[in-house]
């Protein structure tokens, strides 16, 4: 039997032997690892060193993604085994940290599914798409887009099972949550990251039906504005979830020491949208001077009485 070289590359060359050499043992590695993780996956990401650690700084990402999948996975299994299988749309990808452990984790041991990474950068579009290919992992995509532009694009389906978005920064939060609207997907998993464009709109109008009261000191300082415009941008979001037809869910991805843009929001289409939740998100865009976004952001579903269905 012909042994392999030493100047070979290792177990991990090819679709299947790099998935089975993958998947050893990872407990004799870091007990963090999940059973059945790609070792080799993990060492392309750089979570892992070529040698096999793993260090403090990579601990913490990895809990963080795993944190995250945690969430995913819980929706993931409430899906139903359709033919074509589970669809997922993660945007704002980088590197795909995120969308490589669900496939690992979850899709690759089911016969179909998809995932599509949606990134602007194309370098981190192409190392993706070569990395995907060595593992085998061949229902995955990754698309040098916008999260805007993928709303339009023929590349994805017309309907989408999963949402996610980690760390999309500023108004692209919103743009998943549109492409999440016209997808109708079931689910939305958002981790809203730099949200600027409320605190703008702060700044420039000092919300002047407040400007004369004590609320207004809530933004007279610049670090205060930026912290309650993040503030008001989430609300508005989960409100603007709800009018459409979403059960909002929202929590803390990981302990603050890990990360400050922290605010996990899962929504889940349930079919029944909530007027009185168009009214508050209306009543407060009102109280801060951000009508403008009604047209733009925060476009609400026709008025059809007090709880009426949206399409799933």
């Amino acid at each position: 039997m012909m042994r392999t070289k030493r100047n070979d590359r290792p177990p991990g060359h090819g679709p299947q032997a790099a998935t089975h050499a993958a998947t050893q043992d990872a407990s004799a590695i870091a007990p963090e690892i999940r059973p059945g993780q790609s070792i080799e996956l993990l060492k392309e990401l750089h979570i892992l060193t070529r040698e096999g650690r793993l260090n403090q700084d990579s601990r913490r990402k990895l809990k963080q993604v795993y944190h995250l999948f945690q969430f995913i996975e819980k929706l993931l299994l409430e899906l139903p085994a359709e033919a074509g299988g589970i669809t997922l749309a993660d945007h704002g990808a980088g590197k795909s940290y995120l969308g490589f452990i669900i496939y690992d984790l979850f899709f690759r041991t089911r016969k179909a599914g998809h995932i599509y990474g949606i990134e602007t950068r194309p370098e981190l579009v192409q190392k993706s798409r070569e990395l995907a290919a060595r593992l085998g992992f061949d229902r995955m995509s990754f698309l040098n887009l916008s999260v805007a532009e993928s709303a339009q694009s023929g590349e994805l389906p017309a309907c989408v099972d999963v949402v996610t978005a980690l760390h999309a920064c500023d108004t692209a939060t919103d743009d998943a949550i549109a492409f999440g609207l016209q997808k109708h997907a079931k689910f939305m998993v958002l981790v809203p990251c730099c949200q600027a464009e409320v605190a703008r709109v702060l700044s420039g109008h000092k919300a002047l039906s407040l400007s004369r009261t004590p609320l207004a000191e809530l933004w007279r300082h610049p670090l205060h504005t930026r912290e309650l415009g993040s503030q008001i941008t989430n609300v508005l979001r989960c409100l603007y979830l709800e009018a459409w037809g979403y059960q909002v869910t929202v929590t803390e991805l990981v302990g603050w020491e890990h990360s400050m843009k922290n605010e996990l929001i899962i929504a889940r289409h349930t079919g029944q949208s909530r007027r009185a939740a168009a009214q508050r998100l209306r009543a407060l865009l009102q109280e801060f001077g951000l009508t403008g976004l009604l047209d733009t952001r925060f476009t609400l579903p026709p008025d059809n009485g007090p709880d009426h269905e949206t399409r799933a």
